[in-house]
């Protein structure tokens, strides 16, 4: 059987998907992700840092290793936001190259947001024929419009949790002073650049995929670790993110840290992405969201394999 392996270089996270394909899919072989943060000072410094490089750089060679050392015959690597809007980025990918002998495909907004959608219409078939799509990445934010099994409309934002994490954030319990600057800059953003197709559509649901829908999932559900399953398709009232984010809110970071089912270094970047979920909602008009635990490794798999 013919084995594959996707890795996600995203600003915060990276992430490893290795599979078999089986009939019209794939069998799941391994899994693994590891916070990396190759977005650290970026926004500060214009351009990618050494040392986030560098641990990213390592970790995604331990990947490729463990994918090898699977049988795996293709392992595809993507970058994000943080890759394509640095200066340094093709630096960057040339070191992951230079240590793993594999080619770095740096993904465009659009096709970030295309491969993702995929992934999602395949995984979640009771999906109406018109819903959006959001993505909130370290880096970035992705906005879909569905329509009857196609893009009728998308955007990438520059507007991602490791930047506000950077600005607003501190170790203490949140500020909510600052929480509200960070709201009304994330929503004087929203305002500018979702644009007005995708928010007039009259779209019947929205559906949110990645680290952050996926963590407020979990706490929703009560799970005391994370379960892939129970996440996907679960549906997020927004009245329970309000309730989350006063929960969370009033944590220190160790004490989010300590929370069950959340992964390592998620704790500092889920409040500015509570804010972004929150204001993506009110500015979309809806009061809940089903949450997609499938992503962008999925979509890049679906369109190796040929998948519809």
């Amino acid at each position: 059987m013919r084995r594959l392996a996707t890795i996600d270089l995203g600003t915060n996270t990276v992430r490893l998907l290795v599979v078999e394909a089986e009939g019209e899919g794939w069998r799941t072989l391994h899994e693994s992700q590891h916070v990396t943060r190759l977005g650290e000072g970026q926004a500060a410094a214009g351009r990618l840092c050494d040392e986030p490089m560098s641990r990213t750089v390592a970790v995604v060679g331990g990947f490729v290793s463990a994918a090898e050392r699977l049988g795996v015959s293709h392992v595809h690597i993507v970058a994000t936001s943080a890759v394509r809007e640095a200066p340094n980025g093709a630096e960057f990918a040339g070191r992951v190259k230079a240590a793993t002998g594999r080619v770095v495909q740096i993904l465009s907004g659009d096709d970030e947001a295309r491969l993702t959608l995929l992934a999602v219409r395949r995984s979640l078939p009771q999906l109406p024929e018109s819903f959006v799509l959001f993505d909130i990445g370290g880096g970035s934010t992705e906005f879909v419009l569905c329509r009857q099994g196609g893009t009728a409309a998308a955007a990438s934002l520059r507007l991602g949790v490791v930047p506000l994490t950077e600005q607003f954030m501190d170790a203490g319990a949140v500020a909510w002073g600052r929480f509200a600057l960070m709201r009304q800059r994330i929503e004087a953003q929203l305002a500018r650049e979702v644009p007005e197709a995708i928010v007039s559509a009259g779209a019947r649901d929205l559906v949110g995929t990645a680290g952050t829908v996926a963590a407020l999932a979990a706490l929703d559900l009560g799970l005391a670790a994370y379960d892939a399953d129970r996440v996907h398709g679960h549906r997020l009232t927004r009245a329970a993110v309000e309730a989350l984010l006063a929960r969370l809110g009033a944590l220190t970071l160790e004490e989010r840290s300590r929370l069950p089912c959340l992964e390592p270094g998620r704790a500092d970047v889920l409040i500015p992405g509570i804010a972004i979920c929150l204001a993506a909602m009110d500015r979309l008009g809806f009061h809940s969201l089903i949450v997609s635990d499938h992503g962008l490794r999925e979509g890049i798999l679906c369109e190796m394999l040929r998948l519809p």
